[in-house]
């Protein structure tokens, strides 16, 4: 699209991430079911979180739901769009859609680091406080938290979005990415960005570096109370239901450092890291929290009905 004067975009294109043109239609089928499996198992999650009485009355399981419905929205958001790249023909999208699309994917994604710190917090009372974890992680402060992290995540998003759009964009319209992403479309901006690029890498830095600390802290502490405990089975049972957040935690938090938290540059490593936070983490975590929590694989198994599985409450 042309410079003319004050002619500003209404579209933007989305070069989308570079493929050799023979794996196309492996691509598409693979994203698709990436997609397609991401919103089976996190809806599992949240089906089987609701409906067992042992899960959904327990702090940590109502986190694990809300991670669940938040995945779910950043693979909505991101997944089928990239997907249109591996499709023939150019599909730009609307500069309004692209603000959202922006809006949406660091609203739940500054969320979701807010919410790992709480899960880390809360497995923290559990474990190093065991005997007042009832009292100090209750259903009311559950839902106090849950609702500042989606507060706090909303007025992140809108900030990054109002400070990137505020800017004037009048051409070219390629965004070097397969989303908008504030980096990607702050190259195309017709003014200075230097404002822009400072004051994202200090919010970001700071909701990712606090986050990460707090966890951080809260897992010494986890660690140091696990090897004080006598038996066997205890520690296992401890470590199997922290090892699911601190395998998540790992996955999502280097990604984005490398993304958020360097020096600009333009590689193709960007794109490749940017695919975890967006399209394999979601699509790992029901299988993590399934696979290595005890507690979620007994509740599936009362929900099949398996022999000796129904549950006691």
């Amino acid at each position: 699209m042309e410079r003319v004067n004050s002619t500003l975009l209404t579209e933007f294109i989305l070069t989308g991430i570079p493929y050799p043109l023979r794996l196309r239609t492996f691509l598409f089928v693979f994203f698709l079911l990436t997609y397609i499996l991401t919103q089976l198992g996190n809806l599992l999650i949240l089906v089987v979180v609701s409906m067992d009485p042992q899960l959904h009355a327990r702090p940590m399981y109502i986190f694990l739901g809300v991670l669940s419905i938040i995945d779910m929205g950043i693979s909505t958001i991101i997944v089928p769009r990239l997907m249109m790249n591996f499709t023939l023909g150019i599909k730009p999208i609307p500069f309004g859609c692209c603000v959202a699309q922006l809006y949406f994917y660091h609203f739940l994604g500054s969320t979701q680091c807010f919410l790992y710190t709480l899960m880390a917090y809360d497995r923290y009372l559990a474990i190093c406080q065991p005997l007042r974890y009832p009292v100090l992680m209750n259903g009311r402060l559950c839902t106090i938290l849950v609702a500042g992290a989606w507060v706090a995540g909303s007025i992140h998003g809108a900030i990054q979005a109002i400070l990137t759009f505020r800017l004037p964009y009048c051409g070219p319209n390629q965004v070097d990415y397969f989303f908008c992403d504030i980096p990607a479309v702050l190259r195309l901006a017709c003014a200075d960005t230097t404002v822009n690029k400072q004051v994202t890498f200090v919010d970001i830095g700071v909701v990712v570096a606090t986050c990460f600390f707090l966890i951080l802290l809260s897992y010494v502490q986890i660690t140091q109370a696990i090897l004080r405990i006598r038996t066997t089975d205890g520690r296992r049972r401890a470590f199997s239901t922290c090892g699911a957040h601190v395998t998540v935690v790992t996955i999502y938090y280097v990604p984005c450092a490398f993304i958020y938290l360097r020096p600009e540059t333009n590689s193709p490593l960007d794109g490749a890291a940017a695919l975890f936070p967006t399209a394999i983490t979601p699509f790992l975590n029901p299988l993590i929290y399934t696979l290595r929590n005890q507690d979620v694989k007994l509740a599936l198994k009362r929900m099949i009905g398996a022999p000796g599985m129904k549950s006691n409450v």
